[in-house]
């Protein structure tokens, strides 16, 4: 169980998408049709240039919803309520039958949701989302056995699945040039709904001396008001790959049936009507964006540097995940723990400001990336190995505190670095792309780990064994890339007196918040270069 598993994901996916806007789109074309490059004329003038008032209350209708469904104070005591006497749960069962649900259902909802947020344009996905947060606190404040508690965690797969309908929504709404500032606006109001949904939760239990019954049913409140508010959001009118195909496509026929129509009048008695809009449908079919982008996917796994961030993306955000869905299971086995004594929302509220924090100093990180990539990553990975040995055996709640808050800000620190990395040299469709099979490849391996490791029909390991599993997954990990380090650095020093006789320039540090591509982005029709 993790107290704020709304939020983490929407975090990163908001940086992703945030990323792949303010690098990508060249050549792009505006939602009117009219590329970026023409001359601004009244029809190719944006939304928010033609509506200013409309979209400006559409953005923060949208930021006030993205708080209020932020805010379910009974989230971080998840655990400690079903391991209390008002459900009765054994820690066995929580471990080993409950919690595990939560991946299957990610993994098998992931690809559908991405598609359909797209396909649907975003806001029925949203009020899918709204109607999953629901269940879950009716679950929770009504159920009393274990099937559905799993139905429970399965719901909570699907909210975790229609996070991207949210972080996505904004580019419908504002153009290009606007869209970093806004998107940090849907990222902001999130954190701080999660940082607040966390402070209260604690108060009502430390102070306030309010059961868990009651919580839920304050946390209920909050998401069933979010679900009406998601039910009043604008419809958007386009999306990134299917709708904008669709519209094209539209555009495509409505043209030659007018040509056709030309042709007509001063030929009857040529027909073929049919056979000029079958073929361009085929022939649409197969120039479309989705499915040139699958067909570029290859040429990503050619660049080194998109390679090495993906992998870590993969990889790391595994194990995090991991620890985020077991580690309140950990903090109930410390006998000491009394309902007074529990402070998950204010460890909870500490982790999600460090996370914010070393976010917004990774932006602010000159390095040369394609030198000391490797190395950074083993060093930080190789501190939250250290991390989860210390929380898997210490016997301190407060040393198991520190450490997780840690473990989160380090992982959170490389998050905005990876997502510019990738995005830096991609058009926003194929980075879009990339992130989803990243996203996907990640909750594949995390089904298998947690099917091998905590699953009753696997080893059924007990979380303490398991929290020493995941210490052994990072110190591999650590392994890999400082051997991966090595192998770099040896070969850029080697090749220095080289460079040194010859005329150019050392490169200069990679400064993450001033991104730009080493090589032209790659897009459908421009292959990488190897």
């Amino acid at each position: 169980m993790v107290a704020d598993r709304t939020a983490e994901q929407e975090n990163e996916t908001d940086q992703k998408v945030c990323a792949v806007e303010d690098v990508g789109g060249h050549g792009d074309l505006d939602k009117d049709g009219c590329t970026l490059e023409e001359p601004v004329a009244s029809k190719c003038l944006p939304e928010e240039a033609k509506e200013p008032r409309k979209w400006i209350w559409a953005i923060m209708f949208l930021c006030f919803y993205g708080f209020i469904a932020s805010i379910k104070p009974g989230e971080p005591f998840i655990t400690p309520n079903l391991l209390s006497t008002e459900k009765n749960f054994t820690r066995q069962q929580v471990t080993n039958e409950i919690t595990p649900v939560l991946t299957y259902s990610y993994m098998a909802v992931l690809v559908p949701a991405f598609l359909l947020t797209d396909f649907l344009r975003y806001k029925p996905v949203l009020v899918i989302q709204g109607i999953s947060h629901v269940v879950i606190w009716i679950l929770l404040l009504l159920g009393t056995s274990l099937i559905e508690m799993q139905f429970m965690e399965f719901f909570y797969g699907v909210t975790m699945a229609c996070r991207v309908a949210y972080s996505s929504y904004i580019f419908s709404l504002v153009s290009l040039s606007l869209y970093q500032r806004v998107a940090s606006y849907s990222r902001a109001s999130v954190l701080f709904g999660v940082f607040i949904s966390s402070v209260i939760g604690q108060l009502f239990i430390s102070v306030g001396n309010v059961t868990y019954y009651t919580l839920s049913l304050i946390s209920l409140g909050f998401v069933s008001f979010g679900l009406v508010l998601s039910l009043c959001l604008p419809w958007p009118k386009r999306s990134l790959f299917f709708n904008q195909a669709r519209n094209q496509e539209h555009r495509e026929v409505s043209a030659q049936v007018a040509t056709k129509a030309e042709l007509d009048k001063m030929n009857p008695k040529d027909g073929g009507l049919t056979t000029a809009l079958s073929t361009c449908s085929a022939s649409h079919w197969k120039d479309s964006i989705f499915l040139q982008m699958l067909m570029e996917l290859k040429t990503v796994v050619k660049r080194p540097n998109l390679r090495l961030w993906s992998l870590w993306w993969v990889f790391n955000s595994t194990g995090y995940y991991l620890v985020l869905f077991y580690v309140h299971i950990l903090w109930s086995n410390f006998s000491t723990a009394t309902d007074k004594n529990i402070y998950n929302g204010g460890v909870e509220a500490a982790s999600t400001l460090l996370s914010v924090l070393t976010s917004f100093i990774a932006g602010f990180v000159k390095i040369r990336w394609n030198i000391w990539s490797e190395l950074v990553i083993a060093v930080i990975t190789a501190l939250q190995a250290g991390l989860l040995l210390l929380m898997g055996t210490t016997k301190n709640i407060w040393v198991c505190y520190t450490a997780y808050v840690l473990f989160r800000g380090f992982y959170q620190f490389l998050v905005p670095i990876a997502t510019f990395q990738i995005a830096s040299s991609l058009t926003k469709e194929l980075c879009a792309l990339v992130f989803g099979v990243n996203t996907f490849l990640g909750t594949i391996l995390k089904t298998i780990i947690n099917l091998i490791f905590a699953d009753k029909r696997g080893l059924a390991l007990d979380v303490h064994s398991q929290f020493l599993v995941y210490f052994i997954y990072f110190a591999l990990l650590t392994v890999v890339y400082c051997v991966s380090a090595a192998v770099v650095i040896f070969r850029h020093f080697r090749s220095q007196p080289k460079k040194q006789d010859g005329a150019g320039p050392q490169s200069k540090p990679f400064e993450l918040s001033n991104i730009t591509a080493e090589v032209e982005p790659l897009s459908s029709s421009n292959n990488a270069k190897t």
